[in-house]
């Protein structure tokens, strides 16, 4: 379009040129006239042209006088101005686009490196997000996960007036004894899982004077930690227990049968005899005993209650814990608020076995073996914050190949911020991975957790119960606990899903 224009003005300049110098020939005027009015009509039709298309307007040549030339017809600077709209029409639009596009394009362009720059800061202002939410997850702690017991129940029917408290299982896991305080008495109760009560042990010592008591057990010890309460025989028909029987001193009897209302006295000696252990593997116990003006371990044969004496240290022995061949020993050794955990490993060599497993500054309490016999649980009062009420809870190898202090010990923690049971201690699960414990969080009323110790990954154990403590679990995985009712304490039972 534009290359007809350009040859249309040429042609009309050349007609006028023409007719300028031979201004005598009429014929050529009446060529140009129509000529003109040619490209008047296809430069810009009156009906089509855009609104904003270039006019090319020609003007009409004067007739030239004799004697003049083409260049008075049109002045020179009118040539220059033809030329200049000639090469205007460079700015007319494609077809079906209007000029006030055109127009608006190079906003567009110029405005272009704008728009990728807001597009921009959204990406940015994601990616500092995504920062910022992934150090807030760093900061704030995971909630833990929840775990819904199949069931949870009262063991034996809720009667206010009395507290019951540190339920052990038997080794089948058929059974469970626990003890139950009435005012000023403590009384044991041996229980199946369907709450029939199988025994109650409550009795002084005869006036005889002689090895036997005749129903038993008044103070069988005092909410204290240095109460081990009871322990199971390996067949579970009979179990041994501390008691003062009325005396004042506290020493070891022994319940030959289920159903028996008579116990034989074990130990008759001026100091204190706790923390009774039936060997796994034989009628052999362990225990603790001040009899020689400090604790110490001894071992029993019981069938001729021949004892011998297999610590002798400075300081105090105290809850001592059979491995589960029988053939090893772990207790903790040490004064005051800094004791250690310490392992036998070979009973019969026990002085010469003897080893430390920890050796830090530190309170390490309540040893427990796993069911594989691998790995061994404890409670410790190491923490970043060094505040020594604050517990935790570690595992670590049983064959004492871990470190025994410094970062490389605090690296197997396991479960922070821990209420330490020490009448039983962690509370080891059959498949020896996880463990069973109650976490010190009073708003949550002493939840129950569950943490496996390889992943470290723990959960809650929605129980629905209130300040929970003494948790143990037995050989095929049931809970039991005790918990708050108002103002009383009741033993529970819990069974985990798989």
């Amino acid at each position: 379009m534009r290359f007809k224009i350009i040859i249309y003005i040429m042609l009309g300049a050349l007609l006028i040129v023409t007719n300028g110098i031979s201004a005598d020939a009429p014929p050529i005027e009446s060529v140009e006239s129509a000529n003109t009015e040619s490209v008047d009509r296809k430069l810009i039709p009156e009906d089509k042209a855009p609104a904003d298309s270039v006019t090319v307007i020609l003007s009409e040549p004067e007739t030239a006088k004799p004697g003049e030339t083409a260049e008075k017809a049109i002045p020179e600077e009118d040539k220059p101005q033809i030329i200049e709209e000639a090469v205007e029409p460079e700015r007319i639009e494609p077809a079906g686009e209007t000029s006030d596009a055109i127009e608006t394009e190079p906003e567009t362009k110029t405005e272009q490196p704008d728009k990728v720059v807001d597009e921009a800061k959204p990406e940015e202002d994601k990616s500092q997000t995504a920062e910022q939410d992934t150090e807030l997850e760093k900061e704030t702690p995971k909630e833990p996960k929840e775990l819904k017991p199949l069931y949870v129940r009262e063991l034996l029917d809720i009667k206010a007036g009395q507290n019951d408290s540190n339920p052990v299982w038997s080794p089948s896991g058929k059974k469970i004894a626990f003890e139950r305080s009435i005012g000023d008495k403590r009384e044991v109760i041996i229980s199946g899982l369907n709450g029939v009560v199988i025994q109650k042990i409550y009795c002084k010592l005869s006036d005889k004077k002689n090895e036997e008591m005749d129903f038993f057990f008044p103070g069988i010890a005092e909410d204290i930690s240095y109460n081990s309460g009871i322990s199971w025989s390996p067949a579970e028909g009979s179990l041994v227990f501390m008691s003062n029987g009325g005396s004042g001193n506290y020493d070891l009897y022994l319940l030959p049968q289920l159903g028996n209302e008579a116990a034989i006295r074990l130990t008759e000696d001026d100091e204190k005899d706790s923390h009774p252990q039936w060997s796994p593997v034989a009628d052999h116990l362990i225990f603790v005993s001040g009899r020689t003006g400090k604790a110490d371990i001894y071992l029993m044969k019981l069938e001729t209650k021949e004892t011998i004496q297999i610590t002798n240290g400075e300081k105090t022995y105290l809850y001592p814990q059979w491995s589960p061949d029988g053939k090893k020993i772990a207790m903790i050794y040490g004064s005051n608020e800094n004791h250690d955990i310490y392992l036998i490993e070979d009973i019969t060599k026990p002085a010469e076995t003897l080893k430390a497993l920890t050796t830090w500054s530190y309170d390490d309490l309540r040893p427990a073996w796993s069911p594989d016999g691998k790995k061994i649980a404890f409670y410790s009062n190491y923490n970043i914050e060094e505040d020594p009420k604050v517990w935790a809870l570690f595992v670590i190898a049983a064959d004492g190949s871990d470190p025994t202090e410094g970062e490389e010990l605090y690296a197997k923690v396991v479960a922070t911020n821990v209420i330490p049971d020490i009448e039983s201690g962690p509370a080891w699960m059959p498949d020896s991975k996880r463990i069973i414990y109650v976490k010190n969080d009073r708003q949550s009323y002493n939840p129950i957790y569950v943490v496996n110790v390889v992943e470290k990954a723990e959960a809650i154990l929605k129980t629905t119960t209130k300040m929970n403590h003494d948790v143990v679990c037995s050989s095929d995985g049931t809970i039991a606990f005790r918990a708050q009712i108002e103002q009383w304490d009741h033993i529970y039972i819990a069974i985990l899903p798989n």
